[in-house]
C-alpha cells in the first residue's frame, strides 16, 4: 500500500495514518538520532479515524508535538515524499481556545514506533469536551460527539454526563466559554436512546450548514470569519425558515450580520 496524490484527494485513512506515522518516525530517527525521544498527541478527526471508524477519513492530523527541532524537517520530508498537503500534521489548534496544557496528561497510549517515538490520542469524554468547545455545526463536531457516545455505549462503556463534566474541568477548568447550545446539546445527547437516528440528523444538519456557508461566501466573499461564522449560520437558518412561510428571499443581506 502506498500513499499518493490520487488517494481520495490526499485524505488520511486509518491505514495511511499508521503508515505515515511510521514513515515520520523513521525520518525523525535519521535526523535526530535513534535515542532522541518524540511524542505526538493526536486529537480531532485523526482520533475518530484511528479509534472509532465511523468516519473513514480526515484531512489532516491535529496534534500536540513534543520533540527535537528535527521533527519539522521530518514532517516536511514525509510531506514531499507522499505529495501531502502542507500542514498534514497541524498544530494550529494550539493557538485557539481548544488547546489545554492538560491534553497530554489526559491522553491515552496509541502506539510506540522505533522504541522512542510515542503516539498518544485524546479520546472518549476528553475528545467530546474538545468537540463541545469548538461546536462547529458546519464541520463534523456534533456528529462526532454522537458517534463517540454511540461507540462507547455499544461497547458497554457508556460515557455519562458526570464523566464529560470531569473532562471539561480537567481540560478547561469549567464550562465558561462554551457555546450555550453545546452545553444543552450534550445534556440531551447522553440521554439519547437512538444514536443512529441522532447521528443521521446531526450529519444532515452539518451538511446543510456547510452549504449555507458556501452560498453566503459566494455572495459576500471574504465576509465570513471565525468570529462570525456561527452567528451567520444561525441567522441564515432563521431566514430560511421564515422564507418557507412567507415566500421571500432565504439568504439575509450582509448588513444583517454587520
Amino acid at each position: 500500500m502506498s500513499v499518493n496524490a490520487s488517494d481520495d484527494n490526499k485524505r488520511i485513512t486509518r491505514e495511511t495514518l499508521n503508515q505515515l506515522l511510521s514513515e515520520l518516525a523513521k525520518e525523525y530517527k535519521k535526523l535526530a538520532g535513534k535515542k532522541t525521544p518524540a511524542e505526538i498527541v493526536m486529537v480531532g478527526g485523526a482520533v475518530i479515524v484511528s479509534e472509532y471508524g465511523f468516519r473513514g477519513m480526515t484531512e489532516d492530523i491535529d496534534a500536540v508535538i513534543q520533540a527535537a527541532s528535527a521533527m519539522k524537517e521530518a514532517i516536511a520530508r514525509v510531506e514531499e515524499r507522499y505529495d501531502l498537503p502542507h500542514g498534514w500534521i497541524n498544530t494550529d489548534f494550539m493557538k485557539t481556545s481548544l488547546y489545554s496544557r492538560n491534553l497530554v496528561v489526559c491522553s491515552s497510549h496509541y502506539r510506540t514506533i522505533n522504541q522512542t517515538f510515542n503516539v498518544r490520542v485524546v479520546k472518549g469524554e476528553y475528545l467530546i469536551a474538545m468537540k463541545l468547545r469548538s461546536y462547529r455545526d458546519y464541520k463534523n463536531d456534533i456528529s462526532d460527539i454522537v458517534g463517540i457516545l454511540a461507540a462507547h455505549k455499544e461497547k458497554g462503556e457508556p460515557i455519562t454526563m458526570e464523566r464529560i463534566e470531569k473532562a471539561v474541568v480537567d481540560l478547561y477548568g469549567s464550562w465558561e466559554g462554551f457555546y450555550p447550545k453545546a452545553v444543552q446539546f450534550i445534556k440531551d445527547a447522553v440521554q439519547c436512546t437512538d444514536y443512529d437516528a441522532l447521528y443521521s440528523i446531526t450529519r444532515e444538519g452539518e451538511k446543510e450548514a456547510k452549504e449555507i456557508l458556501l452560498e453566503y461566501e459566494n455572495r459576500y466573499p471574504g465576509f465570513i470569519s471565525n468570529n462570525n461564522v456561527k452567528s451567520v449560520v444561525e441567522r441564515i437558518r432563521e431566514k430560511k425558515k421564515s422564507a418557507e412561510k412567507n415566500n421571500t428571499k432565504d439568504i439575509p443581506d450582509r448588513r444583517d450580520d454587520e
